[in-house]
């Protein structure tokens, strides 16, 4: 079964991975393919096969603009992005309406849709701490109204003594999860979706 992953840096595996050769290229730290959820969830389930469909900085909108191309061929489809819009100061309501574009999208592309929530982001706490719950809120909304899994990257990382900031074993960059991040995320919050 093949999972097309679509977002931005997080769904990239950064910052010790990307899927595009160049980018692995001008990483100028040691590469780590288990940086990446989806390694860590094609491990759990050998059956899946992802294709990493993430680019470093983008928002919702450019990430939506490669719906199609990302889904070719895929059987499951998951949707993740938000935390780039929230870093611009971009409204919340368009980056929600831009992801129910894309859970909507490939619902219409016959795909089982799974779709992320945002990450707690250590070096944009505290300031971006309301607007990515605001967030969060809203996406949770969408997979209900659209009928499809959410998947709970929020919850997995956020440090239980420190809420709204990832514990920090699993932050390599307090922007990023680390590799024990990316398990996490794999192993505990992804779940293909029915």
């Amino acid at each position: 079964m093949l999972v097309a992953c679509l977002g931005d840096s997080i769904t990239a595996g950064s910052p010790y991975w990307d899927p595009d050769p160049a980018v692995r290229a001008r990483i100028d730290r040691a590469l780590d393919e288990r940086s990446q959820w989806e390694w860590w969830a094609g491990r759990k389930d050998p059956r899946l096969t992802f294709r990493n469909c993430g680019i470093f900085g983008q928002r919702t909108d450019e990430i939506a603009a490669r719906l199609d191309e990302a889904a070719a061929g895929a059987d499951v489809l998951v949707v993740q992005g938000g935390i780039n819009d929230i870093a611009q100061g971009r409204p919340v309501e368009t980056a929600a309406a831009n992801l129910q574009t894309m859970v909507r999208r490939g619902k219409e592309l016959g795909l089982r849709v799974a779709l992320a929530d945002v990450l707690p982001w250590n070096n944009g706490y505290s300031k971006a701490d309301g607007p990515i719950r605001d967030l969060n809120a809203r996406v949770a909304a969408v997979a209900a109204e659209e009928g499809v899994s959410l998947l709970t990257f929020f919850a997995t990382l956020e440090d239980p003594e420190r809420p709204g900031r990832m514990r920090e074993e699993w932050t390599s960059d307090c922007d990023h999860p680390s590799v024990e991040g990316y398990k996490r995320l794999g192993e505990l919050a992804f779940e293909v979706p029915a």
